[in-house]
């Protein structure tokens, strides 16, 4: 194989940003690092590019060995190459979001990396500049959420009104008038009405809804009738 002369060995990783929902708040999976530098603290899922991979084949081997998730939505955010990111090597990494819903992938998650969940106000320290990962990952979410249906894949196929409002509340980290939230959100015509309820909260319960996909094609700006503060959607 030939090979460029005179230019320096830089590595590829890729990190792994995997935002899960539980019904109540947005969460952030985390594992412990199994080498150094940093071994043993808290880290995205990460690891380095191998010759013959994709980047995308590359993120979803990650995921899967280290969390043993498989399928879940995952989107390419950016790559992070600051010279002095990795106090190892020069080390460039591109970074990785995916959205799960906690319920559907809880048993299918290996904890040989002692990996766990975290709420996002309570999230550990993590190591090098996977805190600016974090918070970009954030702010692409808020944006893309107001034009695509990229929530629920937070969410189980069937959901009530009180958990996309917690949904929304978490990933926009604000409070929301649960009436006019509910009235917003069902004149969009976005959802479909089911007939068994949720009632695992009050005798009462909540009627179960799911994503109208016909519509979302037809009407796809109505998701910006969800959205707290829509001007602010990258702040």
């Amino acid at each position: 194989m030939q090979k460029y002369f005179h230019q320096t060995r830089l590595l590829l990783a890729v990190d792994c940003i995997i935002f899960g929902f539980d019904g109540e708040e947005l969460k952030l999976l985390l594992i412990q690092r199994g080498f150094e530098p940093e071994k043993g603290n808290w880290s995205l899922m990460g690891g380095f590019v191998q010759p013959e991979e994709s980047l995308d084949q590359a993120a979803n081997r990650i995921l899967k060995q280290l969390t043993g998730l498989d399928g879940v939505y995952l989107e390419q955010l950016y790559t992070f190459g600051e010279p002095n990111r990795d106090p190892k090597e020069r080390v460039a990494s591109v970074a990785y979001f995916a959205l799960v819903d906690v319920s559907k992938y809880e048993k299918q998650i290996s904890h040989d990396y002692h990996a766990d969940w975290f709420p996002l106000k309570k999230v550990p320290e993590l190591i090098f500049d996977q805190p600016a990962m974090v918070e970009m990952a954030q702010k692409r979410i808020r944006y893309k959420a107001a034009l695509h249906p990229i929530l629920f894949e937070l969410l189980p196929e069937k959901f009530t009104i009180p958990q996309l409002q917690n949904l929304y509340e978490s990933v926009y980290d604000t409070t929301i008038d649960k009436r006019n939230f509910s009235k917003r959100v069902l004149a969009t015509k976005l959802l479909i009405k089911l007939n068994d309820k949720d009632k695992s909260s009050s005798k009462r319960g909540a009627y179960y809804y799911k994503l109208n996909m016909q519509n979302y094609y037809a009407k796809f700006q109505a998701f910006m009738n969800f959205i707290p503060n829509p001007d602010n959607l990258m702040a």
